[in-house]
């Protein structure tokens, strides 16, 4: 034979006379329930959270009445619950609005009729613990919740508030960084892609906060590389957490020494090399103003084919991703007259 059910606590234990309190009953032997009753009345609506927990919508009443449950085994012993004339709770704000799925983080809910509050809910989960600061504030610790939007509701003597809509947000996460690469002096903007970017607080290179960074969407944002040197690990905070960590690599500036030959002809087509360091990632060559094919033979060593430009001195600088190395002067030297 089936053991009859037994309620231990319910939570609150009072509520509006008009009805409509979401109270939380716990105790054991729960999960075959088909009747909750305050008094002589049906409850409005119960679920069947568990096999030690129950929440239902308390009916209009008056006084205090026992609230049982009927289940297989039998009906359960009572617990005390009252009707109680106070004005039911109003909520207007949450703040902040979102945070991680494993709960933790503390919320201030702003409303009206706060000071005889007995129980806070996010969606059917109770907010454990929670302070009543003044009628018009409370604070709560979220419970663990699943991805999306969630009601916060109250509870008191009055009833069961409005409620006020909450976000859980996933943990942030980030699968590329382009470019990689980057000038040790900053100023590189980054494209950062992943998932659950929005409400993104802090984007950090290693532990160096960028000062400027703009979510795109919520697989995409960009920032502004910091100074920095070697490889960082760039991360993004959001309401949800810490990303994981994605490579970003400093690279120094490049530098010339010199050029062979140093002269040549206002006309295109002679081949110079570059001496310097850090040319590896040489992305342009430039006389001047004006770019010229290149090839890169090594960290020291790039060719160049010089373009066209009026007799003279020029100046001849490379760039990489870590920016754009010291001039080297190519001088122009213009055929003889006949």
């Amino acid at each position: 034979m089936a053991s009859p059910p037994v309620i231990s606590s319910v939570s609150p234990a009072a509520g509006s006379p008009g009805g409509g309190t979401l109270v939380t009953l716990t105790g054991n032997t729960f999960t075959q329930i088909t009747v909750v009753r305050f008094g002589e009345m049906l409850a409005s609506s119960f679920t069947v959270v568990s096999a030690t927990r129950i929440t239902a919508v308390a009916p209009p009443g008056s006084g205090t009445v026992q609230i049982t449950v009927t289940g297989p085994g039998g009906t359960s012993n009572g617990v005390a619950y009252s009707y109680v004339s106070a004005p039911c709770p109003v909520l207007t704000s949450v703040s902040p609005g979102q945070g991680p799925l494993g709960g933790g983080n503390t919320v201030t809910l702003s409303g009206s009729g706060l000071t005889g509050v007995l129980a806070v809910a996010f969606g059917s989960t109770p907010a454990v613990p929670f302070t009543v600061v003044s009628a018009t504030q409370i604070t709560a610790v979220a419970p663990p919740g699943a991805a999306g939007p969630v009601q916060i509701t109250v509870t008191g003597p009055g009833g069961t508030s409005n409620g006020v809509t909450y976000f859980y947000v996933g943990v942030p996460t980030l699968t590329g960084a382009s470019p990689a690469t980057g000038s040790a002096s900053g100023g590189t903007t980054v494209a950062l892609t992943g998932t659950n970017l929005l409400g993104a607080t802090a984007v950090r290179f290693g532990s160096t906060p960028t000062s400027s960074f703009t979510v795109v969407s919520a697989t995409q944002i960009t920032a502004v590389a910091p100074p920095g040197s070697g490889t960082a690990q760039i991360t993004v905070v959001t309401p949800g957490g810490t990303s994981n960590g994605i490579s970003y690599t400093y690279v120094a500036a490049p530098v010339l020494t010199g050029l062979s030959p140093a002269e040549g002809p206002v006309t295109p087509g002679t081949t110079v090399t570059l001496f310097g360091s850090g040319l590896t990632t040489t992305s342009s060559v430039l006389f001047g103003t004006t770019p010229a094919p290149f090839t890169v033979v090594s960290d020291t060593w790039v060719t160049a084919i010089a373009p066209a430009g009026p007799a003279g001195p020029v100046n001849v600088t490379v760039t990489t991703p870590g920016g754009t190395s010291n001039s080297v002067v190519y001088t122009r030297v213009a055929a003889p007259g006949i």
